[in-house]
């Protein structure tokens, strides 16, 4: 990693979070693939004298998703539409509830990326997540999967099931911290 020792706190200024649900079911045709911006976010992570991480901790504000695009489907997303999805998450899913994850390890791996192992609490629910964290020049990149069952969520489903959001969410953020 190449991102200075210390301390850096992240936030919406410094990047993007990202999440990325996607179809199945008989009826998937019927539906979108979702990408979604997390728009109150932030984040903290400490690195090493030897540029290793050594902590990350990570918030959201549930309520402020935000759709950017949805693709596949019938027809193209319109702003109702778009609306009435962050509604949905935020009503149904997601019930407001505070989103954290805390590490509780950092195992190196080979490339300069390091697998942060900690606890992902989402929706009242706390369980182990995985997340892959690399850095490019002054910017990190973070990836996880994140499994809504897991968490106790029941994936949306419409027209009686025959059109689900796949249970696997695909979580990414890209920040570049500021100058220490």
């Amino acid at each position: 990693m190449t991102i200075a020792a210390g301390r850096h706190e992240l936030g919406p200024d410094d990047g993007t979070v990202a999440v990325r649900t996607h179809r199945t079911g008989a009826a998937a045709k019927a539906g979108h693939d979702l990408l979604l911006h997390v728009t109150a976010w932030r984040a903290e992570i400490e690195i090493a004298d030897d540029g290793a991480p050594a902590s990350v901790v990570f918030e959201a504000d549930a309520t402020s998703f935000r759709v950017i695009e949805g693709t596949g489907g019938i027809q193209a997303l319109g702003d109702d539409d778009r609306a009435s999805i962050v509604q949905t998450i935020d009503d149904e899913i997601l019930m407001g509830s505070s989103i954290a994850f805390r590490s509780t390890a950092i195992e190196p791996v080979a490339g300069g990326t390091a697998r942060v192992h900690g606890e992902l609490t989402l929706a009242g629910a706390t369980a182990p997540l995985v997340v892959e964290l690399s850095a490019d020049g002054d910017g990190l990149r973070a990836r996880a999967t994140v499994v809504q069952t897991s968490f106790g969520l029941k994936p949306y489903s419409a027209l009686f099931g025959a059109l689900k959001v796949a249970d696997d969410v695909e979580v990414t953020i890209d920040a570049t911290p500021a100058p220490s």
